[in-house]
């Protein structure tokens, strides 16, 4: 995969100071791309859960791991995947291109305890900011030999036949507390984070629930290089903090690797 990112240009956007298979593209799209995207996300298909929003276009999963097909919307697709098309990301996926959007909402204060993808999808993720920032932690998975049962901090492996740890966050059993990040990355409006392997398998990522990321520095945020010169000013100013005041949208877009036919037959042309 790595060779494949530096013959489409990636490696000149990889997070230095992080896994070799993170990329960080600021500015992925424009400030009127971003807006038309917030004031097209359907107000009336969030599913609650207990500490945030969602939202799965075209559907969540079923229990099998299976995405009934059809297309995503053209509010997504232009310009974002056809983006992701030009710098060929999901070029070696099963399906060509991504086919699953998560969308997650984020009001200040709110997190998502740290997690993995899984075997439903294809390990490439590509996540979409807007309209807030906040940090994203990066973890390794702890290596099964080095593993205590009885106070593991990090989730058993992932069962194909479930699906996605965020889009199906765990129930209200008590939690292990929170392996201690290893990286930390600042995600701002309009940026894309892209994760390949190695890092989809062999990590783990979290939002803290947190109103302020603080301790943001050179040495601390392993994207800090990549940050617009806007952005890191502010956070200087700020006391190295960046203070989660606005709402923050994520768009995670991946490619399922089951999918049923049987989604065009139900649901017809999705309508844009």
């Amino acid at each position: 995969m790595q060779d494949e990112q530096e013959k489409n240009g990636l490696e000149q956007y990889r997070i230095a100071d992080a896994p070799a298979s993170l990329y960080y593209i600021p500015n992925f799209i424009t400030p009127e791309e971003e807006q038309h995207i917030l004031e097209s996300i359907p107000p009336n298909k969030w599913i609650s859960l207990s500490h945030r929003r969602l939202q799965a276009i075209p559907s969540r999963l079923s229990n099998t791991n299976t995405l009934l097909a059809s297309p995503l919307p053209n509010w997504l697709t232009h310009p974002i995947t056809d983006r992701f098309k030009d710098m060929k990301i999901f070029s070696d996926s099963p399906h060509g291109g991504a086919n699953h959007c998560l969308i997650n909402e984020y009001l200040p204060g709110q997190g998502i305890m740290p997690h993995e993808d899984g075997a439903a999808y294809h390990p490439v993720v590509a996540t979409v900011s807007l309209n807030g920032s906040l940090v994203l932690e990066i973890t390794p998975k702890t290596p099964p030999a080095a593993e205590d049962h009885s106070s593991s901090s990090s989730p058993p492996p992932a069962d194909p036949s479930s699906t996605s740890s965020e889009e199906n966050p765990p129930t209200n059993n008590p939690q292990p507390p929170p392996p201690k990040p290893r990286w930390r990355i600042l995600q701002e409006p309009r940026s894309l984070l892209l994760t390949t392997e190695p890092a989809y398998s062999s990590t783990l990522h979290g939002i803290p629930s947190v109103h302020a990321d603080n301790d943001l520095t050179s040495s601390t945020v392993a994207n800090w290089d990549q940050l617009s010169p806007g952005t890191k000013q502010k956070i200087v100013a700020d006391g190295d903090r960046n203070e989660r005041q606005t709402t923050r949208i994520s768009l995670t877009f991946r490619d399922v690797r089951k999918v049923s036919r049987l989604g065009m037959k139900v649901f017809g042309k999705v309508r844009t």
